[in-house]
C-alpha cells in the first residue's frame, strides 16, 4: 500500500494536495498567515527601493527628502515586524491544527482497524508513527512552509522589481531556472527515499527498545543483555547511516544551486558595468538592481535548504495517509441486539489466519445451548483461543457460519454484537489509573459504588484491594504493574462480572492465580456463570470438570466432546490429558 501511494505521488503534489484538505477549517488563519509574509516580502522589495531613492538624492544633492528616507526606514522595519509576527503566528497557528487533526484521525482509525492490522505491525512502530512522523509534518507545516511562502514571496517580489528595473538582464534568472529545478528533483527524490528508510529505522529503534526494557527481567536472568545492545546498536546505527546520507544529499544539493545563483549574479554584474548599460542606467537604479539580485541569493538558498524538511514530512504524510487507507474492521450488520439469549452455533467453520497457510480450525460444528457452560481442552495450538476470538468477530470467518441466537453474527452491528459478550482473556489489560476504574473500564464508567464494590466482593479483588491505603481508588501504574499477576487477574474478572454480559469468554481466566485464589475464583465463576452461555478455555482440567460438556480439540478440530465422566470413562485424548495433569499428584 505505501509503496504504491510513493509511486503515485511522486512529484509530492498528491500528499500535498490531500495534506491541504486537513486545513480547510483553517482557512482564515491561513490567510491571515499569508498576508503576513506578503507585507514581508514587499519591504524586502521597499528596501531595494529605498536604496536606489536614496543613492539618486544624494547623487542629486536633494537633501531635502533626507526626512521621509529616514522615516520610511522605520516604515519598513515595523511593516516588516508586523509581518513576521503575523506570517509566525498563523503557519505555526495552522500546522499544529494539522498535526492534532492527523494525529486524533490516526489514532482514530487505529481503534477500527482489523485484528489481522495488529498482527502484522508492532506496536513499537505504531507508536513511532504517532510520534517520530508526526513531527516531521510539523517541520514540513511550519518551518518549510513559513520559508516557502515567506522567502517564496520575497523572490517574487524582487525579480519583478528587476524587472521593472531592466527586463533583459533579468531574463538571465530564467536561463538558469531549469538547472536549479532539476537538481532539486534529483535531490528531492532521494531525500524523500531516505527519509522512508529513516522513518523505518526509527520504528526498529523502538521496537528493540520497548521489547528490551518490556523484558528486563528475562534479559537479565537470561544473559541476554549483550544480544539485546549488539540489536540495538545495530538499528541505531542504521539510522545514523541513512541520516548521513541526507545530509550529504543536503549538503552536495544545496551548494550547486547557490553556485548557479552566484554564477548569475557574477555575470549579471559583468554585463551591468559595461558602459553602454551604464549610460541607459542611473546610478541609483543600477545599485538597486545589482542589489535585488543579491537579495535573491539568501531567500534561494533558503528554499533550497528546506528541501530536505520537506521530503521529511512528506515521507512522514505518506506513511500516515498509507495507513488511513488501511480497511476498518467491515460492519455490515443491520441488527442491534439488545439481549441475547445466548444460543451458539459453529456451523462448518473453518479459519485460516492472514498470511498463514495452515488451517487454525477445521470444519467445527457443534451447538451451545442458553445457560450452558461448555469448555475447550486441548493442547497448546489446537485451535482453542481461535475459536474464543471469532465469537466477538475479531475475526471474520470465511468459510462456515457462526450464529447466535440462529443468526450469523455478520447480521448483528459489531457494537451491539460485542456489548452481549464478556471477556477474561489470558493475557490482562489494565490500563493507567485506579482499580475501580479499570473495573467500570469503557462503557461500564457510568455503573454505581456499590455496582463496583460487588463485583469486587465477587471476583476477590477486595480481599487485597482492602489492605491497599486508598482501596478501590489505588492507582495501580501501567498495566497494573504494582500488582501481582493473580491480582491483575482477579481485576479482569471484576470487569466482566460487572458487565454481566449474557456470553462470557473465558480464555486461561485462572491461569495466573495461586491454588488458594483460584479456589475462591472458581467459586465466584460458578455463580456467576449461572443462567448465561460460557465458553471456557482452559490447560488447567481441574478448572472445568464441572462444566456442561467439554470440546477436546486437536490440529483445529474437535476428536471429543461430552461431560467430564463421560470422557473419562471413553479412556481417549481427554482422559489421556487428564492423567498427565494428575499422574504425579
Amino acid at each position: 500500500m505505501q509503496k504504491e501511494l510513493i509511486k503515485d505521488s511522486s512529484n509530492g503534489w498528491v500528499v500535498y494536495r490531500r495534506l491541504m484538505q486537513y486545513v480547510k477549517g483553517d482557512w482564515p488563519m491561513f490567510s491571515l498567515a499569508l498576508f503576513g509574509f506578503v507585507l514581508y516580502a514587499a519591504t524586502q522589495t521597499a528596501a531595494a527601493k529605498w536604496l536606489e531613492n536614496f543613492i539618486n538624492a544624494v547623487e542629486a544633492n536633494n537633501f531635502s527628502e533626507r526626512g521621509w528616507l529616514a522615516l520610511s526606514i522605520i516604515l519598513i522595519f515595523a511593516v516588516r515586524g508586523a509581518g513576521t509576527l503575523l506570517g509566525n503566528y498563523g503557519f505555526s497557528y495552522v500546522a499544529r491544527s494539522l498535526v492534532n487533526r492527523l494525529r486524533c484521525q490516526m489514532f482514530d482509525h487505529l481503534l477500527v482497524l482489523p485484528c489481522s492490522f495488529y498482527q502484522q505491525h508492532s506496536s513499537a512502530e505504531l507508536l513511532s508513527r504517532l510520534t517520530y512522523n508526526v513531527e516531521q509534518v510539523t517541520g514540513a507545516a511550519t518551518d518549510a512552509l513559513k520559508t516557502i511562502v515567506r522567502e517564496g514571496l520575497t523572490v517574487v517580489g524582487l525579480f519583478g522589481y528587476m524587472l521593472y528595473l531592466n527586463w533583459k538582464l533579468t531574463l538571465l534568472f530564467v536561463l538558469v531556472a531549469p538547472l536549479v529545478g532539476a537538481v532539486v528533483a534529483l535531490a528531492s527524490k532521494r531525500l524523500r527515499r531516505l527519509s522512508h528508510g529513516i522513518q523505518s529505522s526509527v520504528g526498529d529503534i523502538s521496537t528493540a527498545a520497548s521489547e528490551a526494557i518490556k523484558g528486563y527481567q528475562v534479559v537479565r536472568i537470561f544473559g541476554g543483555a549483550d544480544a539485546e545492545r549488539e540489536r540495538f546498536v545495530k538499528v541505531s546505527e542504521r539510522n545514523r547511516r541513512q541520516f548521513m546520507k541526507m545530509v550529504v544529499t543536503q549538503s552536495i544539493s544545496t551548494p550547486i544551486v547557490q553556485m548557479l545563483v552566484a554564477s548569475v549574479v557574477a555575470l549579471l554584474t559583468y554585463i551591468a558595468m559595461s558602459p553602454s548599460l551604464l549610460e541607459s542606467m542611473q546610478t541609483g537604479a543600477f545599485i538597486a538592481f545589482i542589489s535585488a539580485a543579491s537579495f535573491m541569493a539568501k531567500p534561494i538558498r533558503q528554499l533550497t535548504e528546506v528541501n530536505s524538511t520537506i521530503q521529511k514530512g512528506l515521507a512522514a504524510a505518506e506513511s500516515f495517509f498509507s495507513l488511513f487507507d488501511e480497511k476498518p474492521e467491515v460492519d455490515r450488520g443491520t441488527v442491534k441486539l439488545a439481549h441475547a439469549k445466548g444460543k451458539v452455533e459453529f456451523r462448518d467453520v473453518s479459519f485460516i489466519y492472514p498470511r498463514s497457510e495452515e488451517p487454525a480450525l477445521k470444519h467445527i460444528s457443534f451447538v451451545i445451548q442458553p445457560g450452558e457452560t461448555v469448555a475447550l481442552v486441548g493442547r497448546s495450538g489446537s485451535g482453542k483461543s481461535t475459536m474464543a476470538s471469532l465469537l466477538p468477530r475479531f475475526f471474520d470467518v470465511e468459510q462456515g457460519q457462526i450464529l447466535l441466537d440462529d443468526r450469523p453474527l455478520s447480521d448483528y452491528w459489531l457494537s451491539s454484537l460485542r456489548s452481549q459478550i464478556g471477556l477474561v482473556n489470558q493475557h490482562v489489560v489494565l490500563f493507567e489509573g485506579t482499580i475501580a476504574e479499570n473495573i467500570a473500564y469503557g462503557a461500564l464508567a457510568n455503573a454505581s459504588e456499590a455496582d463496583i464494590r460487588a463485583a469486587a466482593d465477587a471476583a476477590m479483588v477486595s480481599e487485597f484491594a482492602d489492605r491497599l491505603p486508598a482501596g478501590l481508588n489505588t492507582i495501580i501504574g501501567e498495566n497494573g504493574f504494582l500488582l501481582s499477576g493473580g491480582q491483575r487477574q482477579r481485576i479482569a474478572i471484576a470487569r466482566a462480572i460487572l458487565k454481566d454480559a449474557p456470553l462470557l469468554i473465558l480464555d486461561e481466566a485462572t491461569s495466573a492465580l495461586d491454588t488458594e485464589s483460584e479456589r475462591f475464583i472458581q467459586t465466584a465463576l460458578e455463580r456467576v456463570i449461572q443462567d448465561r452461555t460460557t465458553l471456557i478455555i482452559a490447560h488447567r482440567l481441574s478448572t472445568i470438570e464441572r462444566a456442561d460438556r467439554i470440546l477436546v480439540m486437536e490440529h483445529g478440530q474437535v476428536v471429543e466432546q461430552g461431560s467430564h465422566a463421560e470422557l473419562l470413562a471413553k479412556g481417549g485424548s481427554y482422559a489421556a490429558l487428564y492423567n498427565m495433569q494428575f499422574s504425579d499428584m
